[in-house]
Order: structure tokens, then C-alpha cells, then sequence
């Protein structure tokens, strides 16, 4: 049986912590990057490559088994979009014949590629309707682009909406105390960032990943929900509802991630943990 070796390409704030903790379990991991490896805390166990993706040669990748692609855009915009995901994907499909110790490549994508606004249940076997923002399209390309260089050998996660201990945009809201009405009924969905990171970890070294993963937890709320509990937890004046606003939109991702990869498996744990992590 041949050594397994880690490339995950991107640093940031969740491909940092997932290079780490493959690190942490003494496997064979490099992260790469632009920048030095000055520019990141990375394990000392881990190895570093700094390159540009888009340069890469079927060479350089020749010895990875593993590679995980967790990459952001420069800025966000169409031609962002293009540049990172897009053209990252694009790339490595096209030297997939070329690598042939690779047995599994994971691409980080988004929940953002469906379409649906209308609180429709969706689950791994959903078709994305085609999604209005641009930037979505773009996400759902570069799917399909590994897809057709790497076959079977393609993982793509989709993660919904990234809370944690650092993202504390909806904290903020609450506490700003914005005063404008919310729509009763629209739904969202989201994954703690420690979470996320766990998942990506798993399904690099479990022995047969799913084609598609929704990196979500096991409970849709609406935005009003979780605002006035929020609200009541933050001893702040809760939300009240627009009444101009009658249709359901958003959805309600049903969750296919194994309860026991999740230490968050609800917004209600998860929140708590900000809250206590804050006090």
C-alpha cells in the first residue's frame, strides 16, 4: 500500500487548519501558498510549498494521493471568481491524466450553487437550479470542471453559510441593534468553521468518500428565529417582522454528514459556544 501524501492548496482561514490538523494525526501533509511560510502558522510536522496553483506542473503534483482544494478569491467579484476557482479547477483537470497516484481530489465549493429560493428541502441528490449570482455560476463551473478531468476520483464539499468564534457578523447585528424588520419566513443554513475543517479532514482520509457532501448542520432556521434568539440570549431587543415580506425564499439544506464528524450539529450548540467563548 502506498503512503498517503496531503497537498492542500490554499492557507487561509479553514485550509490552514485542516493542513494542521492532518499534521497533528503525524500524516504526510504540505500545505501551499503564495506567500512564505513566515505568513502562516503552520505545524512544524506539516511541509510548505509556496507557488502560484495556476502554475503548477503534473510534476510538481506528481507524488500527492490526496489534494484538497480551499482556495478564496483575490477579490470578490466575476473576474475574481474566474481567476481562483474557476481557473484553479480548470488546471488541475487538465493534468488529472497525468496524475496517477492520485486518488481522491476535494474542491471546496459552496451551497450558493442552488438555486432554489423558495424554502425547498434540499439533499445530496438535488439538482441546482441555476443560481442567479454570477459568482455562484462561476463556483458550479469549477465543479464541473474537475468532474470531467478527475471522474470518481472528484469529491466536492459544499458548505453553507461559515459561523464561528472569529465570524461573528450576526452577533454584531444583533448587538448594533438594527431596527429594520425581518422577513418571517425566509430559511438558512450553516456549518461552525471548526466543523468544517473536521469534515474536510474526514473525507480526505476516510476509505470511500460520497461524490458530494452538504457541509451544513442538521438545522435549517429562519432568520428571524435566529435572530430573536440571539436577541434573547444578548439581552437585546428582539427583531420584529416585515410584514411586506409574505414568501418563503432561502432553503433547507438536509444535512449528509455523519453525525459523529460534527461537534455542532445544531446553530443552538453552536451559538452557545460563541456566546460562552465570548463571556
Amino acid at each position: 500500500m502506498s503512503i498517503q501524501k496531503f497537498l492542500i492548496v490554499g492557507q487561509g482561514d479553514i485550509g490552514l487548519p485542516v493542513a494542521n490538523k492532518l499534521a497533528e494525526n503525524n500524516l504526510s501533509v504540505t500545505g501551499l501558498a503564495r506567500g512564505t511560510r513566515q505568513q502562516y502558522v503552520l505545524n512544524d510536522k506539516a511541509a510548505f510549498m509556496q507557488a502560484d496553483a495556476l502554475t503548477l506542473s503534473a510534476e510538481q503534483l506528481q507524488g500527492f494521493t490526496h489534494i484538497a482544494i480551499i482556495v478564496t478569491p483575490d477579490e470578490y467579484s466575476t473576474s475574481g471568481y474566474h481567476g481562483s476557482y474557476l481557473a484553479i479547477d480548470q488546471h488541475f483537470a487538465e493534468l488529472a491524466s497525468q496524475l496517477t497516484k492520485l486518488e481522491r481530489i476535494v474542491f471546496i465549493s459552496s451551497t450558493g450553487v442552488y438555486g432554489q429560493d423558495s424554502g425547498e428541502w434540499i439533499d445530496e441528490d438535488t439538482v441546482p437550479v441555476t443560481p442567479e449570482r454570477e459568482a455562484s455560476k462561476i463556483i458550479l463551473q469549477a465543479e464541473q470542471a474537475l468532474q470531467r478531468g478527475f471522474g470518481e476520483r472528484t469529491t466536492i464539499i459544499r458548505p453553507s453559510g461559515i459561523y464561528g468564534r472569529e465570524r461573528l457578523m450576526r452577533v454584531r447585528k444583533v448587538k448594533e441593534q438594527e431596527k429594520e424588520p425581518i422577513a418571517a419566513a425566509h430559511w438558512s443554513n450553516r456549518i461552525m468553521d471548526r466543523d468544517l475543517v473536521n469534515i474536510i479532514a474526514s473525507v480526505l482520509t476516510c476509505d470511500a468518500p460520497k461524490a458530494m457532501y452538504l457541509a451544513t448542520d442538521y438545522a435549517p432556521v429562519t432568520t428571524f428565529e435566529l435572530t430573536t434568539w440571539l436577541s434573547k440570549a444578548l439581552d437585546e431587543t428582539p427583531p420584529t417582522i416585515d410584514h411586506t415580506k409574505t414568501a418563503v425564499t432561502g432553503k433547507r439544506l438536509h444535512s449528509n454528514i455523519p453525525l459523529a464528524w460534527l461537534d455542532y450539529p445544531d446553530w443552538q450548540v453552536g451559538y452557545h459556544d460563541i456566546l460562552h467563548h465570548q463571556d
